[in-house]
């Protein structure tokens, strides 16, 4: 429980516990823990290793709050205080990727490094917006993302018929959609509150103030950085990660062919082996150094 809300997780610890440090895996939009179940065992094997629905996704409560990434920082924080208590990796996808950055932004004491796969910036889309425009199109946007509209139109985009293109725009390889897939990203969509909860979120993610402004936060990031993007991501436009990328030289950057939205789901081999090389090479080091600083 948070703040009263019912929240779900899921860890798992190596056979031999050692000094590796714990990871934390936070899911994109509209995915859960399950979009993790690639991954989660092959860190286990060294690493105790955390997943959390944040509130609004997954088996997590569909509250009907004000989302944004703040409230989702404040969920992990707590339940990093409650379970971890120590440096951790976080490993995001997409809008996981932003609350790991807001995370490690805000509270640096938790994190020893920060893995981003596909990283959104909110911010972009306001300053592609002329000024002279911007409200005409909060209105328009106002009465698209109002209930009356939102909820009959949730009740149709929930079915699997419908997730299934969807989910397409996400993935560069189509077999790697099947049906366990469609399962996972469905499910949650009957919980109850699902809908009020979803018009929630919409109505939160078009405000400016949903979230940070990447390109603000991440030159003043002192944590060793990966940026995983694919370069058939037709979600968040791969051109942005050569630009993060410039911000900050703590950041390490890697794009993979055939990859869309979702590397560590699509390509989960070589999406595992990437994190766990960075992790001994830049993370390891890093610690050593500030243990010897200290």
């Amino acid at each position: 429980m948070w703040q009263g809300w019912q929240i779900r997780y899921a860890f798992m610890r190596p056979e031999c516990p050692g000094s590796d440090p714990p990871i934390l895996f936070v899911h994109g939009f509209g995915a859960s823990i399950g979009h993790w179940h690639k991954n989660l065992p092959y860190f286990a094997a060294r690493h105790t290793v955390y997943a959390i629905d944040l509130l609004g996704f997954g088996g997590s409560e569909k509250a009907a709050v004000p989302y944004n990434i703040n409230l989702w920082v404040e969920q992990v924080r707590a339940f990093w205080q409650t379970f971890i208590r120590r440096p951790m990796i976080l490993v995001g996808n997409s809008i996981g990727s932003l609350v790991a950055l807001a995370v490690a932004h805000t509270y640096p004491e938790m994190v020893q490094g920060v893995a981003m796969l596909s990283l959104p910036d909110p911010s972009v889309r306001e300053d592609m917006i002329p000024a002279w425009c911007r409200s005409v199109l909060s209105r328009i946007e106002r009465a698209f993302t109002s209930a009356w509209f939102i909820k009959p139109l949730f009740y149709w985009v929930r079915r699997p018929q419908v997730v299934r293109p969807w989910v397409g725009l996400a993935y560069a390889k189509p077999d790697a959609i099947d049906e366990d897939l469609v399962t996972l990203l469905t499910t949650p969509a009957r919980d109850r509150g699902a809908a009020q909860a979803f018009t929630h979120l919409l109505q939160a993610m078009i405000q400016p103030q949903f979230g940070p402004k990447v390109s603000a936060i991440l030159p003043a990031l002192n944590r060793p950085m990966l940026l995983l993007w694919g370069r058939q991501d037709r979600m968040v436009p791969p051109a942005l990660a050569q630009t993060f990328a410039a911000l900050n030289p703590q950041i390490q950057l890697v794009e993979l062919d055939e990859a869309g939205h979702c590397p560590h789901h699509e390509c989960a081999e070589d999406v595992n082996a990437i994190i766990a090389d960075w992790i001994q090479s830049q993370c390891s080091a890093a610690l050593s150094t500030q243990l010897q600083t200290l």
